[in-house]
Parts: C-alpha cells; structure tokens; sequence
C-alpha cells in the first residue's frame, strides 16, 4: 500500500481542518488557508485548553493535528496524543533512551510525522521509531546511526602527528532533531552532531565553560539524509552530506553569490597531503525537515557545518557539501544538485532552517523555486529545477565581518553561530509575494586558543564561539519576494528563534523567549494581540480546524542554549463563544 504525506490541509464535512506535517504541507509554506481568526476579531482570542506535560526542557515542537487528534513530541523524544479539541490525553509514549549514549544536541524534538496509521520519530538517540497512532504502542524501532562509530572523538592534535591523539575532557554525539516527512511510502529523515567540535567539560580559564570547539585533529563523521520503508523500517537510501571524492571542491574565495571572505588557499592546498582522509570526518549534519516537490519527486534539505567546527587546519578544501541547500530524487536519494552558501565555514554558518517552495516572479518569467532563511541574514532564491541561484534579499538581521576569520584577540561577527535565521522555518504567503522570517542579533566574538596540553610539550589550539557583552535582540521580517525588499520589520526585545505561521486572516503569529505570544497584521506588522506565557515560546506555530472552530496552538517550554525560561506547556487558543 503506498503512503503518501498529504501536501495540504485536508477538510471533511465535520469541518475539520488538519495541520498534517511539519510545514503544514510538503512545500514546508507554513501558510494557512484558515481566516475564520482574522484581524478584525483576533483581539478578542481566548485560551481554549492548555496541557502541561510534566517534561520541563528545551521544547521546539511542531504539533500535528490529523483527524481531529494532535500528536506532540516532547523532549527527550517521548510523544503524546490528545483531543485536538479538548487537550484531553488519548494515550502517552515514553522512551526509553539507550543508557550509554552520548547525546550531542540536548533534548528537544522538533516534531513527528503521521502517515498510515502510524506514528513516527527521530530519537535523540539516533533511532526511528514507530508507534501506533490509535494506541502509541511501538511497532518497530530501527537504528538509523551508531554511537560514536569514528575515533577520536575525545582527541586533540599531537603536533608531532596530527594523525595521533591525546586524551581531553569532552565528547561529541550524534542524535535526531529534525521531524521525520512521510513521501511515497518512505520516512525520510536525518542525523545531526556529526560537524560539532568537542565541549569543554572541565574548562581553564581560556576555556570557558559550555564553549563549543573546533580542534585540530581527527573526529566526526559524515552526515547522512536517509530513506526508509514506512511499513517496516528498513532502509531504502542514503544520502551522505559528505562525498567520497571531491570534497575539498574549487578552493573558491568567494561565495557564489559573490561575497568574498579571507581565505589562506596556498595553506590549504599544501595541507591536502597531511590531512588525505579528512572527508572521513567531514561533519555536514542534516538539522530541518526536507521540503518535498511531488510534481518532480525532489526532496530539499539544509546540511551544516563541517568537523572540525571553526579549526579548519586539518579540512583544506571547500568541504562539500556542508552549509549547503542540496536537492536529491526522493526515490532513489541520489544527487540531483547542490549549492553552498558558506565554503570551507569558519563559524557555524549551517542551513538549519528548512527550505520552502513557492512559485516566483523572476524578470516577468514564473519560475518553481526553492527559498532559505539563513544564518548569514539573507533569503536565498533559486530555480528549485536546476538549483541556478537566482537573487537573495535585502540583509533582514545587521552584518558585521561576516567573513572575517577568527583571531587570537578575537573577532567580532555578527549574525555569527546564532544566526540571522536559526532553525526557525519561515512562512510564505504566495498570494502576498512575502515570505516572513524570525532572526536574531546576537553578535559573537571568535578567539582562537593556544594552551599547554597535559605533557607540557604540545599545544592545544582551538577556536571558542561565545556572546558578546553587547545588546541582542529579535527581528521579524516581512520580505518582499519579487524585490527582495524589507516590506516591514518588527524589533523584539529577545532574539527571535522558533519560527512563524502566517494564515489566510491576514495573520502571522511568533513567539519571544520571553513568554510574549503575537499575533501582528502580515501586511503592516502591526500587533494586533498578544498572550503572555510562563515560559518561552520557541517553537513553531500551527492552526488547526475542529468541528469548525478554529484554533491556534504552540508549545511553550523555552529554549536554555539562549537562556529562556524552560518548561512543558501545550497552549491553544480559539474565538469566544458568540
């Protein structure tokens, strides 16, 4: 039987309205066609139930609502179910997590997908699991990716041989994050950790804690996006983010949409023949959910940054195809075409918001294209067919030594690792030509250090990511698509991260760390209403339809890599009763 993901909210003479994947369709528009809430009553929303689910994290989930019920992901990938109307719990899973795992990405889930009765999740375990969804029993349970399978992983360079390794505090991980996406039959997912450096578990003092690292030497491991069969499990296809050849790529100085960074070429070259097998570690995680053409049977998805993060001594090359937007056949997973946003990264500049579909007005010519949020603070556009780049936006987040590489004094950058456009998707609303993004300004200093290492003889050299002392803040954007224009922007008194839903109302609704819940005018940005949370509200989201009534929901549970308030809170909003 084959099992497709439905590619738009499906209605029945109930007058339910479902938000059945984890863009809402397989475009990833996260664009309602619901306006029964619209700017002329959004003033008067109410709460309609509100369910705490007893799990206090880091929480970025994306609801599912399909026939009337709402399936959630939970940190540390348990699931639950609930009358989509009422928050009345159907049925719980709880996962049991391997006991010897080392966890590289924290918590969080960002989400399930349901298809063909089932249930199914990415563990941050690296498992996929599928679960009944009329009972949440477990049907079958796969490992998509060993523990810790490369070496070294708790190494650092040896200068009298860099392909030996000394013992160090830390570790590195690998797990899911991203919510699977059901297509013909296939649960296509993928692996996330493989481009972290180590974590300082035991800091000097030019180490401080919680700093991520880059060190010279040998550890990671590819990244890979993979298919598989929604029956049973097994695998049909994957895609490693790292090729087997090439991947050091053209040496380029610029990139290809012309912005030029410092780039010591002559170096690199000269360091292939110490570091030949360095594409063996090449990092490239694959963090957001695909977007899916069904006309053309083409999936899009972000890769991240290469291993090691930042130290780039022992990875000479443009390091294909890390900070990427890759396009794949989705029935076989083999290349179709790539294009890098960021060669040879230096400062965690990954793809991590999903790519979305729309059609766009280029030069009077309509064209199929595929758009990114990214971390550097640009939407990119391109010919989703061909992959040709085709324009990308004013700058929606200040740009300060975008490309300046970091230093033993420091360097400060911004957007830097935290984005610009983190993991948050973005909105498009094709009948505006807008397309809205979440970002963040949050400057980052980068400082390259240079310790004893525990013989006394050889040193330790990595880079340090940390926030500067400076104001950060948020901004959500309206951009024009057909001009790439700011259309509107709204300052936010917290970095914005967790994403936007935009409906038919003439609504887009976004979330603060700070507990604050908007919903703003799409056409003006003007704020229209807002709910004031216990927690952070980081996550993305959704707009639903149940005998009728529609609803606004989101999970509030805070986000603690920026410091926002965590918790375990499912709050949905509907109009007052008449």
């Amino acid at each position: 039987m084959a099992c497709t993901q439905v590619s738009k909210p499906t209605s029945s003479n109930t007058g339910n309205v479902d938000w059945p994947s984890y863009g809402l369709d397989l475009k990833s528009q996260r664009f309602s066609n619901l306006s029964q809430i619209n700017q002329h009553n959004v003033s008067t929303l109410k709460t309609a139930w509100k369910v705490e689910t007893g799990v206090k994290a880091t929480f970025q989930a994306t609801p599912i609502v399909v026939n009337g019920i709402m399936y959630v992901s939970l940190p540390f990938n348990h699931v639950l179910a609930l009358d989509a109307a009422t928050g009345k719990q159907l049925w719980k899973y709880s996962h049991d997590r391997k006991a010897d795992w080392a966890m590289c990405c924290g918590p969080a889930n960002r989400g399930v997908a349901v298809a063909q009765d089932k249930v199914y999740i990415g563990t941050v375990d690296a498992r996929l699991i599928a679960l009944d969804a009329k009972t949440g029993q477990k049907l079958w349970d796969i490992d998509v990716a060993a523990s810790q399978v490369t070496t070294e992983q708790q190494g650092t360079l040896n200068s009298s041989d860099p392909n030996k390794t000394r013992k160090i505090t830390g570790g590195t991980g690998v797990g899911i994050a991203m919510a699977p996406v059901v297509f013909n039959n296939k649960v296509i997912i993928g692996i996330t950790g493989v481009g972290y450096g180590l974590h300082i578990d035991n800091p000097r003092s030019d180490a401080p804690l919680g700093a991520v690292i880059g060190v010279t030497g040998r550890y990671g491991r590819p990244g890979f996006l993979a298919a598989f069969d929604a029956n049973d499990g097994h695998r049909v296809w994957q895609f490693d983010t790292i090729p087997t050849k090439g991947w050091e790529g053209n040496f380029t100085t610029q990139t290809s949409d012309g912005s030029h960074f410092e780039r010591d070429v002559a170096e690199e070259k000269a360091a292939l023949k110490t570091y030949p097998d360095a594409a063996t570690f090449g990092g490239g995680s694959a963090w957001s959910t695909p977007a899916i053409d069904a006309n053309t049977n083409t999936l899009y998805f972000g890769t991240g940054n290469p291993s090691p993060q930042m130290n780039d001594v022992s990875r000479p090359g443009d390091n294909l195809y890390t900070v990427s937007l890759v396009a794949l056949d989705t029935e076989t997973g083999k290349y179709k075409w790539h294009y890098q946003q960021v060669p040879h990264d230096l400062w965690g500049y990954d793809l991590a918001s999903p790519p979305v579909l729309f059609q766009y007005n280029h030069h009077g010519k309509n064209i199929a294209a595929v758009g990114q949020a990214s971390k550097t603070g640009w939407f990119y556009i391109h010919d989703r067919v061909t992959g040709e780049f085709l324009a990308k936006s004013e700058a929606f987040v200040p740009q300060h030594n975008l490309f300046k590489k970091p230093s033993i004094e420091g360097t400060v950058v911004y957007p830097g690792i935290l984005g610009g456009s983190n993991w948050s998707p973005a909105s498009v609303d094709e009948q505006q030509q807008k397309v809205f993004v979440a970002a963040m300004h949050s400057p980052i200093k980068y400082t390259i250090h240079e310790t004893d290492n525990d013989d006394g003889k050889h040193s330790m050299r990595y880079t340090s990511s940390e926030p500067t002392d400076d104001a950060r803040w948020g901004l959500l954007s309206a951009i024009d698509l057909n001009s790439g224009k700011i259309a509107w922007q709204q300052k936010t008194a917290q970095p914005l991260v967790g994403g936007v839903l935009s409906t038919a109302g003439g609504l887009l609704f976004s979330g603060e760390g700070n507990g604050m819940f908007t919903a703003y005018a799409s056409q003006t940005g003007k704020p229209l209403w807002h709910y004031q949370s216990e927690y952070g509200v980081n996550a993305p989201p959704i707009t639903y339809q149940v005998n009728g009534e529609q609803y606004i929901a989101v999970v509030s549970g805070g986000n603690s890599l920026f410091g926002f308030k965590q918790g375990d809170s499912v709050l949905t909003f509907k109009l007052p009763k008449p």
